[in-house]
Order: structure tokens, then C-alpha cells, then sequence
């Protein structure tokens, strides 16, 4: 593939790493999951019974898997650069008895799209922020959505890139090559709209937006 990631599941994997994993299952057990991921399930389930397939995108533990599944989603495949995450989340679906409604699937998400099947709801929390090109990402996503298109990300602000530059910085003084990044909204909106979806619902937090697009 052209280097549209560059080594980016190198660098996931880094950020990713077994103690990352294991501390935000252990959040999830406890906590729930966390307001992104809140807002995009509930953001589905007011689009009446949820039924079909999903495909998360950069899964991470997959929380929101395991919320559609519950809400009725039959079957998933979740994508994750890092095995630490898909590790943890494999293990969460055996303690859930949800291991046979979940495919897990290693790698950057544009090296394997191809191989994917379509889904009625293609799910990206937190991901595009984690990517340096969104448009092939978001461009293979909307591909592969059928009906729903769950999308959270950065606001365009000032305050939050200069929250993530700090964070940056650092990763950068660690020796941490991974890198996060605030797209540009405008110009992800564009490309949602010229794929034929059409947004259906928003809610903000200080930092992130989670927004629901529906195929028109």
C-alpha cells in the first residue's frame, strides 16, 4: 500500500501498549464507557431498534462494541492497529459470552479494508484524531457503511490543538513516534456529504464532537 499511515501500526502499538489496555478495560468495567462512546450509542438507539452488523474502526478495547451488541446489533468486526487493545477486548468478549458475535482483525484499517465486509453501521470513535490522512480513512469508511456512519473527533479549535500539540511535545521528548492531530471539520463534512450521508445527530463535549450520519 502507498504510505498513506507511514508505519502507523508501529507507532499505535507504542501508544497502545499492554498497561494503556488494561487500564481503560479496568475504566470500562467500572466506569462505563466513556462520553464519546455514550453519545454515539445513544445517538443509534434513538434511530429505533438496532439490528444488523457493525464494523468499529480503531475498536481499542471495543466498548462500543460490546454497547451495540447489547442494544442489538448481531454481529461485529472490530479493527485495531494495536494487539494490547484487541488482546483485552477479545478477553472481554469471552467473559461477556459475546465471542462468537465478534471478529477481531489486527492491523492499520486502510491496509485491510478491502478484505472487509460492508456493515449497517461503521462505527470511528476517537480515531481520525489517531490518523495522519483522514480522507482515504473516512473515504474507506463511508465504503463500508451501509445505513449509519458514527463518527467522533477533536473539535476545530484553537484550545484543543494546542492541548494535543502539548501532548505532542512530549511523546515527542519521550521517544514516542505516534502523534494525534485535529482534521480539518470542513473538509471531513465535505466528504460525508458528497458520500450520500446526511448528519442526524450531534453532541459536543469541551473537546470532542460525536456526530451520527445517516446514508440519505
Amino acid at each position: 500500500m502507498a504510505c498513506s499511515g507511514c508505519g502507523y501500526v508501529g507507532k499505535a502499538e507504542r501508544q497502545f501498549d499492554d498497561r494503556r489496555a488494561a487500564r481503560d478495560m479496568a475504566r470500562y468495567r467500572e466506569k462505563g464507557a466513556n462520553p464519546t462512546t455514550r453519545l454515539l450509542r445513544d445517538a443509534l438507539a434513538a434511530q429505533g431498534p438496532l439490528e444488523g452488523s457493525l464494523l468499529d474502526v480503531g475498536s481499542g478495547i471495543a466498548a462500543l462494541t460490546f454497547e451495540l451488541l447489547n442494544l442489538g446489533i448481531g454481529r461485529a468486526t472490530a479493527v485495531d492497529a494495536s494487539h494490547a487493545f484487541l488482546a483485552a477486548a477479545a478477553d472481554e468478549a469471552a467473559r461477556r459470552d459475546r465471542a462468537r458475535a465478534v471478529e477481531f482483525i489486527h492491523g492499520d484499517f486502510l491496509d485491510v479494508a478491502a478484505q472487509l465486509p460492508a456493515a449497517t453501521i461503521v462505527a470511528m470513535d476517537r480515531v481520525v484524531c489517531c490518523y495522519p490522512s483522514y480522507d482515504p480513512m473516512l473515504r474507506a469508511a463511508l465504503q463500508h457503511a451501509e445505513r449509519f456512519l458514527a463518527l467522533s473527533y477533536p473539535k476545530d479549535a484553537w484550545y484543543i490543538r494546542a492541548v494535543l500539540g502539548l501532548e505532542n511535545i512530549v511523546r515527542k521528548w519521550k521517544g514516542n513516534p505516534f502523534r494525534a492531530y485535529v482534521h480539518p471539520v470542513a473538509e471531513m463534512q465535505r466528504i460525508i456529504d458528497a458520500a450520500g450521508f446526511r448528519l442526524t445527530a450531534q453532541h459536543r463535549t469541551w473537546m470532542w464532537c460525536a456526530s451520527l450520519y445517516a446514508r440519505a
